[in-house]
């Protein structure tokens, strides 16, 4: 990795476009030295363990899942919020693990995710111009509290901690076993036939098991109880990694710290020393948004020098020279697992843009993983004045992905959704993007909008995009071109893939 010339501070030097217009700069000098003696919210070992394993997305080995929030509030950090969330991450991966037979690695837009970009700095609110929200780290969402706080990073830290906190205490508790795939989130399960599949891959999943007990390949240990002291071997245990768009550089260059390399092959010869590395210990995966990947710019200049592996966006606006000049900076030696490349097009414009992006990072030699993000192109306002999206264009853009993948030579290595696992008291899920299995129409967005900016998949919708992926590699699995009758895929909507 290249760091010569580079600095956590080096940033500082170049133009950062979304840079937030703080009143007291002196302010914000104080706060970040004070995050700056914080311990780390992760550690290079978990980072290195997830460059590890994004290797294996690249070499068509897993499958990466990235989701979560659009936005996390600090209202929304709480037990139920958090604990709906990891359900929905785990419940979407097994499907795609049992219809796939690939690991999978789970990242979480969750325990930092608290900026924005926006489009404009200011906007109308009645008579009154007032400065956008920018995320509960920049400012409250109350027109009356957008006066951008340097406070909200020290906030931010500690909420980014606490969520993190109830993520671990699940996952080593037994949350994530594989022998109690039921108790995730499928209770709130509405749809029936949404229901039926997840109950067919949990009674197929406890058969396998019983089988490898009868066999002996499992003392029985490991489906105990957490509690009752059982163990948390490959079926007891889930990892998942936190992730945020690396937006505000002040926050970033505060937790980011130089370390040495972990388990580095340099560091076991006699006598010597580990290298050392810089790493942002804010968040496992972080990445530069489609609005912030200037060549020139402060965070390209900030991303090429962290060790942590990266994501870009790249959307239509992306020169396909562009994108290869933009690897170059940031992963110059080629390094594996370093950098995946979230792509948002939108499905109108993903055939003219998707495929001359491909032919010119394979031309480059650069290794990437290709995700795609089929929901920050599709956007729309509906009659009523709210911010929505379309299951059915969603779903178009990802066959579309899969298709172009597969006509040039490449593959899809996941999937980027903005999903929430959010449930009201009653149960019922969020209702903020159009149709799905749910069949969610427009007169029914108001019921539960609690999105402050963009629109989620609620659990169903969630769980029907989670089908339709599964779906598609159990076909390619099984050498057959033609799609399974079942009744969800024929009640999507979508174009099917090649």
């Amino acid at each position: 990795m290249a760091t010569r010339d580079w600095s956590p501070t080096s940033w500082r030097s170049k133009k950062a476009a979304q840079a937030v217009d703080y009143p007291d700069e002196d302010h914000v000098n104080r706060v970040v030295t004070k995050i700056k003696t914080l311990p780390p919210l992760v550690t290079p070992s978990e980072i290195e363990r997830l460059r590890h394993q994004l290797t294996l997305v690249q070499n068509n080995e897993a499958f990466l899942l990235h989701a979560g929030d659009c936005a996390e509030s600090f209202e929304a950090c709480t037990q139920e919020n958090i604990s709906a969330k990891v359900g929905l991450i785990l419940s979407f991966s097994l499907i795609l693990i049992w219809g796939a037979r690939l690991p999978v690695v789970r990242i979480g837009r969750i325990a930092g995710q608290y900026a924005k970009p926006r489009s404009s700095g200011t906007e109308k609110i009645g008579d009154r111009e007032v400065t956008i929200f920018r995320g509960d780290i920049v400012n409250g969402f109350h027109h009356d509290d957008r006066t951008p706080d340097p406070e909200r990073l020290l906030s931010a830290y500690f909420h980014s901690t606490a969520t993190l906190n109830h993520i671990r205490g699940l996952l080593t508790s037994g949350f994530g076993s594989l022998h109690h795939p039921r108790s995730w989130s499928l209770a709130h399960v509405r749809s029936p036939s949404l229901k039926a599949e997840y109950e067919a891959i949990s009674e197929g999943l406890a058969d396998a098991l019983d089988f490898t007990r009868t066999i002996g390949l499992d003392s029985g240990r490991e489906s105990q109880s957490y509690e009752h002291g059982g163990g948390r071997g490959a079926l007891g245990e889930a990892d998942i990694y936190t992730s945020h768009e690396g937006l505000l550089l002040h926050y970033e260059e505060a937790l980011t710290r130089k370390h040495p390399i972990p388990d580095s092959s340099a560091s076991k010869a006699p006598g010597s020393q580990a290298p050392e590395a810089y790493y942002n210990t804010s968040a496992h995966f972080i990445w530069v948004g489609d609005r912030t990947r200037q060549l020139d710019g402060a965070h390209v200049e900030y991303f090429r020098g962290i060790r942590n592996p990266i994501g870009i966006k790249v959307g239509p606006s992306m020169a396909a020279d562009e994108l290869v000049a933009l690897l170059n900076i940031v992963n110059p030696n080629n390094d594996s697992g370093r950098v995946t490349l979230i792509t948002r097009y939108g499905a109108g414009q993903i055939d003219s843009h998707l495929a001359s992006h491909i032919k010119a990072v394979q031309e480059s030699g650069h290794p990437v993983i290709w995700v795609c993000d089929p929901m920050h192109g599709n956007t729309l306002t509906s009659s009523t004045g709210l911010k929505t999206r379309h299951f059915g264009t969603i779903i178009s853009e990802l066959t579309s992905c899969l298709r172009i993948h597969s006509e040039c030579n490449s593959r899809l290595g996941g999937v980027s959704l903005e999903f929430t696992g959010e449930l009201n008291d009653e149960g019922f899920s969020v209702t903020e993007c159009l149709g799905g299995s749910m069949e969610l129409s427009e007169g029914q967005l108001g019921l539960r909008y609690q999105s402050f900016c963009d629109p989620r998949l609620n659990f169903e919708q969630s769980l029907d995009v989670a089908f339709l992926i599964s779906n598609h590699f159990k076909s390619e699995r099984r050498g057959s071109q033609k799609r399974s009758h079942d009744v969800l895929y024929s009640e999507l909507g979508g174009k099917v893939a090649a």
